[in-house]
């Protein structure tokens, strides 16, 4: 653990002496544990969501574009709620309890629609219950993402994304058991049990972490060659300036994981009803058709996190599209339940590489370390736009074709995915990929 001494002054902010060089550089094995657990928690709620909503939708909706859409707009709540959120956690750091105090809140008042969930009665009702779990989960789940920066230093973020995204794809390894041994029996009993696991993994991520925050916080340290910092004063003015400055690729960044992170919710989110309607499975076996993804994501996640620091991070990202294209190709061409399954993992494969990697290359590209918060927004906003048009746009091509099609329609909309992060490779600075 990085200890430091600190100091309180009289607005409530600490004041830490600086940490020798070998500090700055080591990665704290404590500190990644419980952060991941921390994401752990929020993301064990998050996929069994994706995974068993859209099924409770079609008890009231028939339309695969309705539905797509529905799923869709809960995530676009982010884009209006992160960017204050963020800019007010990334005030909040230097003091006592940090960004803690936005994540226990909003854990605990999103799980009261989560829960709820099962028991709406009719489609107004149900709805209330979806947006008001997505609008308040939405709001500290980038926070959530923030925690690591504040315990890890910068040159060693990759490797801890590898970490914290292994621990989350043991969250679609639970999601998964749950839909498979629990929903076909108690769809009430299965809501629960995901809020309940989100609220101990995050007590106990705050006691062991969060409780000490002021001692194990990472003391400010300039970016290299960026001296003259500068001071924004609003989440406005980080966005702003993100967009105005000429030479800056982040809004290129922001477009490549748009459109990545619209087509893997995309088939998050429709693969229940694809396993149903192609593959003639129960609702509970086509929620486990995620298994094996989550296996093989949990297996490649922590030596691509390494492999990227040679490759460079937006190379791994479209090597990781173009083995996501060729997953989705395999589904449309066997579409039996193992051809299922090795497009799931081939897919899941594909989108480790582009998980550990886009957050952190977003991070580099910000002006100061003192809005990284702020600048997971940018990633939120990013990624919640195309969660909100992906389902949709999936959803619609197969109002228009068939299920039968549905892999086939997302492999033509990552082929525009992997000529971005083409483009990106060409045109972002090495400093983006360090």
């Amino acid at each position: 653990m990085l200890h430091q001494p600190a100091a309180t002054t009289s607005d409530g902010t600490s004041t830490l002496a600086p940490s020798t060089p070998d500090a700055r550089r080591r990665m704290s094995a404590s500190a990644v544990l419980w952060v991941t657990l921390a994401v752990f928690a929020q993301e064990s709620v998050w996929n069994f969501y994706d995974a068993q909503v859209p099924e409770q939708l079609r008890q009231y909706v028939t339309s695969a574009g309705v539905i797509g859409l529905i799923m869709g707009l809960d995530h676009s709540l982010g884009i209006f709620t992160q960017p204050s959120v963020g800019f007010l956690s990334d005030r909040l750091v230097r003091r006592k309890a940090g960004r803690w105090p936005i994540v226990l809140i909003g854990a605990v008042m999103a799980t009261v629609p989560f829960v709820l969930i099962p028991w709406a009665g009719s489609l107004p009702v149900l709805m209330v219950c979806v947006v008001g779990f997505a609008l308040i989960a939405n709001a500290f789940k980038g926070v959530t993402e923030t925690l690591i920066s504040d315990y890890v230093p910068a040159g060693s973020r990759s490797k801890a994304q590898g970490f914290i995204k292994a621990g989350v794809s043991l969250t679609i390894i639970v999601s998964s058991l749950i839909s498979l041994l629990v929903v076909d029996r108690s769809l009430h009993l299965a809501f629960a049990i995901p809020p309940v696991l989100m609220l101990i993994m995050l007590g106990l991520s705050w006691m062991f972490l969060g409780r000490r925050h002021q001692q194990a916080v990472l003391p400010e340290q300039p970016s290299e060659g960026r001296e003259d910092e500068p001071e924004f004063t609003s989440p406005w003015a980080v966005l702003k300036d993100a967009a105005r400055s000429p030479s800056s690729p982040t809004v290129l960044l922001m477009i490549g994981i748009f459109c990545f992170s619209g087509m893997w919710t995309a088939l998050r989110s429709l693969n229940t009803p694809y396993g149903t309607e192609v593959l003639g499975l129960t609702r509970g076996e086509a929620g486990g058709l995620a298994l094996p993804g989550a296996v093989a994501f949990l297996l490649c996640v922590l030596p691509l996190a390494y492999g990227s620091e040679r490759l460079g991070q937006l190379r791994a990202m479209r090597y990781g599209v173009g083995l996501f294209v060729i997953g989705l190709l395999v589904g449309f061409a066997f579409p039996t339940v193992p051809g299922t399954v090795a497009s799931t993992v081939l897919s899941a494969v594909g989108y480790a590489s582009f998980a550990v990697n886009a957050l952190v290359a977003l991070w580099n590209l910000a002006p100061t370390q003192k809005v990284l918060g702020t600048y997971t927004a940018l990633y939120t906003i990013a990624s919640s736009a195309g969660m909100a048009l992906g389902p949709a746009i999936l959803g619609s091509t197969v109002d228009l074709t068939s299920w039968r099609y549905m892999m086939l329609n997302a492999a033509a909309f990552a082929a525009v995915t992997f000529a971005v992060f083409g483009l990106l490779t060409r045109r972002i600075p090495d400093r983006s990929e360090s």
